[in-house]
């Protein structure tokens, strides 16, 4: 493991984008759909409201610390952290047999002996995405022919969740991408067109329920806070890729200053929001937002000094420690804790 860690109080430039990698497929066989689907969350209604008219980009000093799993150095990801410091993660691109999406749990001190495996049984790849403060986790599997299946793990045991409205076809596409205390996982699914759908879904009872976000043709839910409040990101018919925030019910949209293609990954229960967007040259930096619904909203980019061309922030905990990945100068993808 490297566990190289450095300072910065503010943001440096990076050379390139990089892209997310979202799991790939080779082996294993398809699960059926499960549960009952709800009514939607936000069935329609008035777009977006604006988010906070007033907002300030801070500098809150972070130090960085480099986190592989030694069994691929190449591609980390580190993508939930709990109250405990429990970090949530997978190594493996995805790209070839040689590199498969393995998941696991890294805890403190963060030494190559406290990385723990996690893998949905019987899965050819699995990424282990949230984590909430007493171990539960969410992500997807991925079976052999290429198909995507949510899952939640609780109280240590593993169950596979598809929304029913999945296409039943090899290589469909349903993931799970954040989990909160009391069970209740987010995520979404791809309908045959490729268009993305949102929705949550309760472990305990297997009821699925849509979150229908005015004006997108594409959205996705991708971390849910203890308090119910959800965070993601939408694309609507001409191509503008913009975060939301539901909160009680009430829909809030935002954009970095100045940046465009604003995806929100994680939120914590005081709504602090992390996530990535594009800057005028199309680089990928990290973002956190404060205080996203105001009445002055605090925005900061995160950038990993080691990175080139891109960092994304994709989880953080209460205290305000993050998590996620950047490029490096080889071209290697690795895992980033972020500690203010």
């Amino acid at each position: 493991m490297d566990t190289t860690a450095h300072t910065s109080e503010a943001p440096r430039g990076l050379a390139r984008r990089a892209a997310r990698l979202r799991g790939l497929a080779r082996a294993g066989a398809a699960v059926a759909a499960t549960g009952a689907v709800a009514g939607a969350l936000l069935a329609g209604g008035p777009a977006f409201a604006a988010v906070a008219a007033h907002h300030t980009t801070t500098a809150t000093p972070y130090t960085f610390t480099t986190l592989d799993n030694q069994a691929d150095p190449t591609f980390n990801q580190l993508l939930g952290i709990n109250s405990h410091n429990v970090i949530a993660g997978y190594f493996g691109s995805g790209a070839d047999a040689q590199h498969p999406n393995k998941g696991y749990q890294l805890n403190p001190p963060y030494g190559q002996g406290n990385y723990v495996n996690e893998n949905f049984p019987g899965s050819a790849q699995t990424q282990v995405i949230g984590i909430d403060n007493k171990g539960n986790t969410a992500g997807f599997w991925v079976s052999g022919n290429g198909t995507n299946h949510g899952f939640v793990e609780w109280n240590g045991v593993f169950a596979s969740y598809t929304n029913p409205k999945t296409p039943h076809l090899a290589g469909s596409v349903n993931q799970l991408l954040g989990i909160n205390n009391s069970g209740v996982a987010v995520g979404f699914y791809n309908d045959a067109a490729g268009h993305s759908h949102a929705y949550e879904v309760n472990q305990a009872t297997g009821v699925f329920t849509a979150i229908k976000i005015p004006g997108d043709v594409t959205t996705q839910a991708t971390g849910i806070s203890n308090l119910g409040d959800i965070v993601g990101f939408g694309t609507d018919a001409s191509g503008v890729t913009t975060s939301w925030l539901l909160h009680a019910g009430h829909l809030t949209a935002y954009q970095f200053p100045g940046g465009t293609n604003t995806q929100a990954f994680g939120v914590n229960d005081h709504d602090e929001i992390v996530g990535s967007y594009l800057d005028g040259a199309g680089v990928m930096h990290g973002f956190t937002l404060k205080a996203p619904l105001g009445p002055v909203s605090h925005w900061q980019s995160i950038d990993d000094p080691n990175g080139v061309g891109s960092t994304l922030v994709n989880g953080l905990n209460d205290a305000g420690d993050l998590v996620g990945f950047y490029t490096d100068t080889a071209g290697n993808t690795d895992g980033m804790l972020a500690m203010p």
